[in-house]
C-alpha cells in the first residue's frame, strides 16, 4: 500500500533534490531501537508542521521515499489552505505493536527538539495523543496534544470532516448534486479518520462498502455502520459511485485505475496517485472526478495549526468547511486549464509559496 522505490545509497541526495527538500534528518538510538527519518520540505511560509507515523517498512529506502512524498504533500496542504506553515513529516521505522515504548518516543522527541522549532510534530498513522504526551516531555515542538494538556485533541474528526466536505463538492461536480444519500461509497481504511468519515456518510444515508488491512477492523466497521466488508484488493472491483482511499498511499496506479467503476475519488489518504503526472491525467481520461488528497484532507493540519496559534476547535471546523468551496474552485480551474485536479491544486499552492517568498526576500 506504500509506493516502493528502492534507491541505492548514492542516489539519496538525488532523490532529495528531485523533491526540492531543505533538510532530511536520520535519527538513530541503539538503546531504544529508534530508527526515524524527519523530512523538511519547505519552510518559506513558516515552520514545517506534520505528523509522525510509525510503520513496519520493508526497507529504509521505502521509509525515505514515504517521508519525502509525505512532507512535500504537507507543504502543498498548508499553502493551499492559507496556513502560515511549511511542510514536514517524520516516520519511525518499526512495528508499533511491539517496538513503540515511552523511551523510544521520548528519544524521538529529543531529536525533534534539536531542530529548534524548524519542525513541529503531531500524530499520524499508528500514533496517538498519548504518544504526543511522551514526545512533549522532551520538546515543546509538538501539537495534537490531549485537551487535558491544553491541546486540541485528536485531529482525526476534523480531517474526516474536511474529506466529507471535499467528497460532497466532487459529487456535485460529477453528479450535479452534493447529496451522498443512496450513493455507493467504498471506504478503504477504517482507522481513526476513516471511521469518523463513515459516521458522516452513514448519517447522510450512503450505502457503504468497507475494507482494511486488518480484516477484523473492517468487520467491526461493517457491523457498526451497516456496511458490506470486502477483501483489501476486492474494493477496486466493486460497483460504487465513489471510491474513498483512507489508508496509505499509491492505491491509484496502473493496476487499480482500470478496475474502478466509480465516478469520484475522494479520500483521507496522502499521496493517493502513485505517479501524479501519469495517473492524474488517466483519471480525467476515464471521466473520474478526483478531489486532490492534500486539499481535502487538510482538516487535521488546520486543527493543529489552530492549536499552535491559540485558536479553537470550532474555529478549525469553520475553516475546514471551506474545503467544499476550495475543491469546487480547483476542479473548475483544472477543467478551464485542460489539466488534472492534482496539477491545478499544486500550481495554486506553489503560486502562494512564491508570492509570500517574494514578500520575505528582504530582512
Amino acid at each position: 500500500m506504500i509506493e516502493t522505490q528502492i534507491v541505492a545509497p548514492e542516489s539519496i541526495f538525488g532523490q532529495i533534490a528531485e523533491h526540492q527538500h531543505e533538510q532530511v534528518v536520520y535519527c538513530h538510538d541503539h538503546e531504544t531501537g529508534l530508527k526515524a527519518i524527519i523530512g523538511i520540505h519547505n519552510t518559506v511560509l513558516g515552520p514545517a508542521l506534520g505528523g509522525t507515523r510509525m510503520w513496519h517498512y520493508a526497507s529504509d529506502a521505502e521509509a525515505l521515499n514515504d517521508v519525502l512524498r509525505l512532507s512535500r504533500g504537507m507543504t502543498y496542504k498548508a499553502a493551499i489552505s492559507g496556513l502560515n506553515l511549511g511542510g514536514g513529516k517524520a516516520v519511525i521505522i518499526g512495528d508499533a505493536a511491539t517496538l513503540k515504548t515511552e523511551a523510544l518516543l521520548r528519544k524521538f522527541g529529543r531529536f525533534v527538539k534539536n531542530l529548534n522549532g524548524k519542525y513541529i510534530t503531531a500524530e499520524d498513522v499508528n500514533m496517538t495523543t498519548k504518544d504526543m504526551e511522551y514526545i512533549r516531555m522532551e520538546t515543546k515542538h509538538v501539537a495534537g496534544l490531549p485537551e487535558s494538556m491544553g491541546g486540541s485533541g485528536d485531529p482525526s474528526p476534523v480531517t474526516a470532516y474536511g474529506v466529507y466536505m471535499g467528497m460532497k463538492a466532487a459529487a456535485k461536480k460529477a453528479f450535479g448534486s452534493e447529496s451522498l444519500a443512496g450513493k455507493r461509497i467504498g471506504v478503504q481504511g477504517t482507522g481513526h479518520v476513516g471511521t469518523y468519515l463513515l459516521e458522516h456518510l452513514q448519517k447522510e444515508g450512503a450505502k457503504l462498502i468497507v475494507t482494511d488491512y486488518y480484516e477484523d477492523r473492517a468487520l467491526d466497521a461493517a457491523n457498526r455502520f451497516g456496511a458490506t466488508a470486502v477483501g483489501l484488493d476486492e474494493i477496486y472491483d466493486q460497483e460504487m459511485d465513489i471510491y474513498s482511499p483512507c489508508a496509505l498511499g499509491a492505491t491509484l496506479n496502473d493496476d487499480t485505475i482500470p478496475r474502478l467503476k466509480a465516478r469520484v475519488v475522494a479520500g483521507c489518504a496522502n499521496n493517493q496517485l502513485k505517479n501524479e503526472n501519469q495517473h492524474g491525467p488517466e483519471l480525467v481520461r476515464r471521466g473520474i472526478v478526483y478531489a486532490p488528497d492534500f486539499l481535502i484532507n487538510a482538516g487535521g493540519l488546520i486543527n493543529v495549526y489552530s492549536e499552535v496559534t491559540g485558536g479553537s476547535r470550532q474555529g478549525a471546523l469553520t475553516q475546514t468547511e471551506k474545503i467544499y468551496d476550495f475543491t469546487l474552485q480547483v476542479l473548475a480551474k483544472a477543467e478551464e486549464e485542460g489539466t488534472h485536479p492534482q496539477a491545478a491544486a499544486i500550481k495554486q499552492a506553489k503560486e502562494r509559496i512564491a508570492s509570500v517568498g517574494r514578500v520575505k526576500s528582504t530582512y
